[in-house]
């Protein structure tokens, strides 16, 4: 069987259990269909997509308690500072977390490492000792030159980086503050990154 396929079998799979998990969600969902829209805590959380993240759990959130934005690297990309410009204009969210994490995938390649790669295949790419490689190089596409990535070099300074960013943006309000941590995926620690909270204070 080809990869394509057991790749294909795989998410079928994926797909079925997700469904079963939804409907055993929704059959016990009971006075969450009344929360309201705002979030009840009043603040947002930016953060990486990576997996082995809770939100919920490290900062004890409930459903209808916060906004959480996550996308690869818990960046300040400009679709994440659109999301927050939102969540406090019209939701009304008053203080902001940036939280990064350490052995963040966005640390294992650079901007140029992922261009080379997709520019000659689509597929996913696997890494050994010699680097990042496609297993089969077909159908690429030179698209990913138009592409910022926000690959991350330094956790403490990209959370430094990403904070002043969102800070400085002319649609964000002075007085929301913004706190800066990096989560210890060994420990489950948020351990905070005091020159970002610093550039973050609310005036």
């Amino acid at each position: 069987m080809s990869s394509e396929s057991l790749l294909q079998q795989e998410n079928s799979q994926v797909h079925t259990e997700v469904l079963a998990a939804n409907k055993h969600y929704a059959a016990n969902f009971e006075a969450k269909g009344e929360l309201s829209l705002p979030p009840a805590r009043r603040f947002a959380i930016l953060t990486c997509m990576d997996a082995r993240l809770d939100p919920a759990k490290y900062a004890g959130l409930s459903e209808g308690d916060a906004h959480v934005i996550r996308n690869a690297g818990g960046r300040a990309s400009d679709d994440a500072i659109r999301s927050l410009i939102i969540s406090h204009k019209l939701l009304g969210t008053a203080e902001w977390f940036v939280i990064h994490h350490t052995d963040c995938g966005m640390e294992l390649f650079t901007d140029d490492i992922i261009r080379g790669l997709l520019a000659k295949s689509l597929q996913t790419a696997t890494v050994d000792h010699n680097g990042w490689r496609n297993v089969k190089e077909e159908g690429g596409s030179n698209e990913a030159n138009t592409i910022s990535f926000l690959t991350i070099k330094n956790q403490a300074q990209s959370v430094l980086d990403d904070v002043s960013r969102i800070k400085n943006h002319p649609l964000v309000p002075s007085y929301i503050p913004i706190y800066g941590y990096v989560y210890d995926v060994k420990t489950g620690n948020l351990v905070e990154v005091p020159e970002a909270t610093k550039a973050g204070r609310a005036k």
